[in-house]
């Protein structure tokens, strides 16, 4: 039996699907996690204990703990894991990304500065630290402009600012946000700094595929039908095959080929997010890394193989020029968090599924959990699942599902005292 160490932090939704891909491809996955060291399993998945932030010690643990079964492919879900599997890979000498090309990938500066140097379209950009002086900023710069944290993800801390009377609320908004205790935990000196680019307007991409040895072959181009203008860019709705003309894909694909060799990046998954606009194809990220949550069931191949399968079989150094995606419309909707609150439960599931073209709605939210929308949340609600003909109607699908749900969401009490 070959096996496939999946490196993943415990909060992620794609353990258990990957784990369930293994087992009908008959492979068995060993996971890494950030897990607590001091529980006997906590999470029941045997899961290696690892800290991300300290890659040399969890290496060593990952090395040491797999003597006696060495893996044969290495894969990350997750922009942290993703650092810490390149690392791994060097180590045990298997397929995957130069280590400083994924470290550049999750660093947004870093980024940037590659796509840059290769001549794609960037931004006007800088850096600040999160000590600066907010007004003194925003005297000298050109509005409408976005800031965003360096190493967060999912847009967590992202806001556009259209005018100087309003950047040193959001500058002091995302100061708040990076100085909270569990993105201090992360322990990334990243945090202490946030990066400021030009808006760039146009419609809004995601795009799924796979590096080969250097070579980016696409999956999926999945289009974002709301607008994301802002003031935050909370993400809802993902809908393939892309509506956009057989240019603009060509485009899309070419310039994420591009920014992918330009980070480094050689070998494994690639989700990549950009705008097109008059101008062309502006990068937002491309990270080494399958797409997150529950959104991989969205992606859907022929022969009903999964991401996932394709992923690991990839990962295990097998030929996957024979899987290719269903002609079938698909499409996901993330379901956004509508005010901070206390969740107690949701109705409307019932009618919801019943809807031509749903497939699966899941809520991921627990009850009495404290929900948190962007820009400090990190999560959703849930996740609505539909498939048709058409992607016109596949989005359609997903809005009326969503518009049957109602969601429970109590303000927060503070006690006196407390």
């Amino acid at each position: 039996m070959k096996h496939v160490l999946l490196l993943a932090t415990t909060t992620g939704y794609q353990i258990r699907s990957f784990a369930d891909a293994a087992e009908k491809l008959g492979v068995r996955v060993i996971v890494a996690s950030d897990r607590c060291d001091h529980l006997e399993d906590p999470w029941s998945d045997r899961a290696i204990p690892v800290r991300f932030w300290d890659e040399a010690g969890s290496v060593a643990t990952v090395i040491a703990a797999c003597a006696d079964t060495r893996p044969d492919g290495v894969i990350a879900v997750g922009d942290r894991p993703a650092v810490l599997a390149a690392c791994v890979a060097e180590s045990l000498g298997l397929p995957g990304n130069p280590s400083p090309a994924v470290r550049a990938s999750r660093n947004k500066l870093a980024s940037r500065r590659a796509f840059k140097t290769a001549g794609l379209l960037t931004p006007a950009f800088f850096d600040v630290s999160i000590a600066d002086d907010p007004a003194a900023i925003a005297a000298t710069s050109t509005f409408p402009l976005v800031i965003k944290p360096l190493a967060l993800s999912g847009s967590r801390g992202v806001m556009r600012v259209d005018r100087a009377s309003d950047f040193v609320w959001a500058f002091d908004r995302l100061a708040r946000l990076l100085r909270s205790p569990d993105v201090l935990s992360e322990r990334d000196e990243a945090h202490g700094r946030a990066l400021i680019e030009s808006y760039i307007p146009g419609n809004e991409f995601a795009i799924e595929g796979v590096m080969t040895d250097g070579v980016f072959r696409v999956f999926v181009i999945f289009d974002k039908p709301d607008p994301l203008v802002g003031p935050f860019f909370e993400e809802t709705i993902y809908v393939t095959p892309s509506r956009a003309s057989q240019a603009v894909q060509r485009a899309i694909v070419d310039q994420v080929a591009l920014a992918a060799r330009a980070l480094g990046l050689r070998h494994g998954p690639i989700h990549a997010e950009c705008r097109v606009n008059t101008q062309g194809v502006y990068l937002l990220e491309v990270a080494p890394r399958p797409i997150g949550g529950l959104c991989a069931r969205a992606v859907r191949f022929g022969n009903g193989l999964s991401l996932e399968e394709v992923l690991l079989r990839h990962a295990l150094g097998e030929d996957i020029s024979g899987a290719t995606t269903s002609a079938e419309a698909s499409g996901v909707m993330m379901i956004p968090i509508p005010r901070r609150g206390v969740y107690r439960g949701v109705s409307g599931i019932n009618t919801a599924l019943a809807i031509d073209g749903v497939d699966d709605l899941r809520i991921t939210a627990k009850p009495d959990e404290v929900v948190l929308p962007l820009p400090e949340g990190r999560s959703y609600l849930g996740f609505i699942f539909a498939s048709g003909g058409d992607p016109a109607r596949v989005e359609q699908s997903l809005r009326d599902a969503h518009a049957t749900l109602a969601f429970d969401i109590e303000r927060e009490i503070e006690l006196a005292g407390r």
